[in-house]
């Protein structure tokens, strides 16, 4: 009982589930989602949306829980130097099925606007690189994603 309303007081103080951890894989998650959305120099609403809706559905969050999550995403992103830092969070946490799902994310993230550019290429290329997912397989879930949105594939330099 006296942690149920505990539990509810902290709610009110805003010390809630709307917390999210400093070592959680999430936070990572969501600095390489924001990475992606920067790559072409614009982040769109339409990438924002896709990635709210995304992550919200993903890890089954409320809103308050996805606000927490973005903002930690965010000055996650805006600190780092480099991929590798959410990288090696994502491969200590995730299942090489986990990381190549989280390819596939990344690429509706680039396809939300209907295009793709050469620098959100680079960017996933990089991503898949240290996360330890195949060429083939950033193929395959870069196609899966064009299909999926019924965006045509040669917006972007090919890269196979």
């Amino acid at each position: 009982m006296f942690d149920r309303f505990r539990s509810f007081l902290e709610s009110l103080a805003g010390n809630g589930t709307d917390k999210i951890a400093a070592d959680d894989p999430r936070i990572a998650v969501m600095a390489l989602c924001i990475q992606v959305m920067e790559a072409d120099g614009e982040i769109l609403d339409s990438e924002r949306r896709k990635v709210r809706m995304m992550i919200k559905e993903h890890y089954g969050l409320d809103d308050a829980a996805l606000d927490a999550l973005i903002a930690a995403g965010e000055t996650a992103e805006s600190e780092a130097i480099d991929f590798f830092r959410f990288t090696s969070e994502i491969k200590r946490h995730f299942s090489e099925e986990q990381r190549i799902d989280l390819i596939g994310m990344l690429w509706e993230i680039v396809y939300s606007d209907g295009k793709r550019s050469e620098m959100e290429d680079h960017v996933i290329w990089r991503i898949a690189d240290l996360l330890g997912v195949s060429g083939r397989d950033r193929v395959l879930k870069r196609q899966e994603a064009a299909a999926k949105l019924d965006v045509a594939e040669e917006t972007a330099q090919q890269e196979e």
